[in-house]
């Protein structure tokens, strides 16, 4: 290892200690010097410690290395204890986090600087989110714990031994891929669900139509235009929550394309960014709140919990059916079947047919024929719910919802047509 290199790991190592430094000592900033075990310079120091023996490693060897761990493990083991009998605490996350701490630093020098890097950036979010992941737990049920716990053991278990080759007609249904896209929806749903059940309205109606979209963009819609019906003085505020989950949906789908057909990102990417960001700033524009509004945590409002079996299955089936479906009028008419069929799936629920879209390949459907696809079911999904805005919502709520996703198509629309070459 050259003398350059060891002092880039090293400033690594000091760096890792610095980030933890800087999230404990904020925690603990309202307490006297001297009146806490550690803070920003104790964790630099602990992260280059970790450094130095680390290189101290290629030297002396392995032992003398453990030893140093042992030894600072032990003295900061015995502070921490003498703070905890005075102070009545009994957490031990910060003795965790030093730990850990000492050992990114001797990773960063001995081993992958990047995966060093990923896992303090990692720690630092888990210790920040304290509140957050404290108060989700408050809010969580049994129910949905359960279906939580069954649902990730069953995909650990199944997910590794699943075939992992094309059956059926077509070849079009992969068993692991099959499931795999499945649970990665589900994931991204799980994660707007806890949102919605930590936050509820309590940071305004953009934050909570953001977390919305994530699950469900049809449900938030429809939850926002009953809100709209029954108190018309919220029109504009729920206008704002409606645009932002149906921001997300374009989002999603970027996400999905990105994961699953990242090939179609060429010219899918602009399209999708161009029509998330006319509903976001219709959103802006409709006077979404980022402070509170009084509202509650704790409930889901009319959303359910992805990570249902009952639910997760029928999304799989679904998408099951869409892709054979898909592959067959692809092989039947070419791009012009993708794009019929993306457009009567997507009625429903766009995230199954774009990810059978990312699925089928050939020369039978172009680039072009899979962008237009999945803009198609775009178009389909939101045709969908502007008319969920007109019925569940005021004639205005639907007007105004209708015109700003229309408008968020056709800029789509627009920039695809630029991007292949049919506009000069």
């Amino acid at each position: 290892m050259s003398e350059q290199e060891l002092l880039t790991r090293l400033g690594l190592a000091l760096a890792i200690g610095l980030l933890i430094g800087v999230e404990r000592g904020w925690r603990e900033r309202e307490l006297a010097e001297g009146e806490r075990t550690a803070g920003l310079r104790t964790f630099g120091l602990i992260g280059l410690l970790g450094g130095v023996w680390g290189a101290l490693h290629t030297v002396v060897g392995p032992l003398p290395f453990a030893a140093a761990f042992l030894a600072f493990a032990g003295g900061f083991t015995l502070f921490k204890w003498r703070e905890s009998e005075r102070e009545g605490d009994f957490g031990a996350t910060t003795l965790v986090a030093a730990l850990l701490t000492f050992t990114l630093g001797g990773l960063a020098v001995l081993g992958d600087m990047t995966v060093a890097a990923a896992a303090a950036v990692a720690m630092a979010v888990l210790l920040a989110a304290k509140r957050w992941l404290h108060r989700w737990i408050e809010t969580l049920t049994w129910e949905e714990l359960r279906a939580t716990l069954i649902l990730l053991t069953m995909s650990f278990i199944a997910l590794p031994v699943l075939p992992n080759r094309g059956f059926g007609p077509y070849e079009a249904i992969n068993p692991h891929t099959l499931w795999l896209m499945t649970i990665a929806i589900a994931g991204v749903s799980f994660i707007g669900y806890v949102a919605v059940r930590v936050i509820g309205t309590r940071y305004g109606t953009l934050v909570a139509g953001v977390a919305g979209g994530l699950v469900s963009s049809t449900a938030a819609t429809i939850d926002c235009a009953r809100k709209a019906r029954e108190q018309p003085g919220t029109t504009r505020i729920e206008l704002a929550g409606a645009f932002a989950a149906s921001s997300i949906m374009f989002l999603r789908i970027l996400v999905i394309v990105a994961l699953f057909g990242p090939s179609h990102l060429t010219l899918l990417a602009a399209p999708l960014v161009a029509a998330a960001l006319v509903l976001i700033g219709a959103s802006l524009a409709y006077g979404a709140r980022w402070t509170g509004e009084g509202g509650d945590a704790g409930s889901g409002g009319p959303f359910r919990n992805p990570f249902e079996l009952i639910s997760v299955l029928r999304f799989a089936a679904l998408l099951a059916v869409i892709l054979v479906v898909s592959k067959w009028l692809v092989a039947l008419f070419g791009g012009r079947g993708a794009v019929g069929a993306a457009a009567v799936a997507g009625l429903a629920d766009v995230d199954a047919i774009t990810l059978s879209i990312t699925q089928v390949h050939g020369a039978a459907l172009t680039g072009l024929d899979a962008a237009a696809a999945i803009l198609a079911a775009a178009l389909a999904n939101s045709l969908t719910k502007t008319v969920i805005a007109f019925t569940a919502g005021t004639r205005r709520f639907g007007l105004l919802y209708g015109s700003f996703t229309l408008l968020a198509v056709l800029a789509a629309a627009a920039v695809l047509a630029v991007h292949a070459g049919f506009v000069v």
